[in-house]
């Protein structure tokens, strides 16, 4: 590999990292919907096209941030302590994500689509399939698709406006009420 070679690729894992790192910054500053390709571009100091290049799009890239920002920490299901407050005051700051969004309706991007999917299931949903399936419980993935299905239209129901109380609500109450109704404790 020649020098220039080598130079090329240390610029494009720079280029890769600081669009990663910009994402990561806009999403949870502005939100999913809020936040531009080119915006992301812009704070990186790259060329947005480069998007596309690296990541295949804006999904792709969220998934990509939220995948970094987890790091190699096993994903706590939707039950337990704090991951249901952090799920809510998450959506509450960063919007309706691909990862929700795709639990409503699918994307419009075939390989988003796919990406935001497989990405619901593995953090939302097979945590708590895991856990229904060590408790014994009947039909566990059913059931844990039933509670991520219900997280996600709570979701909905507090950016609608329809629920006064629901929009209102603080996330640790309303993460601690919806654990005792769900039956995880309170």
């Amino acid at each position: 590999m020649t020098g220039t070679q080598e130079a090329r690729r240390r610029d494009s894992a720079r280029s890769r990292e600081a669009l990663l790192h910009a994402a990561s910054e806009l999403f949870s500053e502005r939100g999913f919907d809020r936040t531009t390709t080119r915006d992301i571009g812009r704070r990186a100091g790259v060329d947005p096209a480069l998007i596309a290049r690296y990541f295949g799009g804006k999904t792709q890239l969220y998934l990509a941030a939220v995948e970094a920002e987890r790091g190699d920490a096993p994903v706590s299901d939707l039950l337990a302590p704090d991951r249901l407050q952090q799920v809510l005051e998450g959506a509450a700051r960063r919007g309706f994500v691909p990862i929700l969004q795709v639990g409503v309706q699918p994307l419009s991007d075939p390989a988003a689509d796919e990406a935001a999917r497989a990405a619901l299931h593995d953090r939302l949903v097979e945590p708590l399939h895991r856990r229904f399936a060590a408790e014994g419980r009947e039909q566990p993935r059913l059931r844990a698709e039933i509670v991520v299905a219900a997280v996600i239209g709570i979701v909905l129901g507090r950016r609608s406006g329809a629920f006064e109380e629901l929009g209102e609500v603080a996330s640790d109450e309303l993460a601690a009420l919806l654990r005792e109704t769900l039956g995880g404790g309170g």
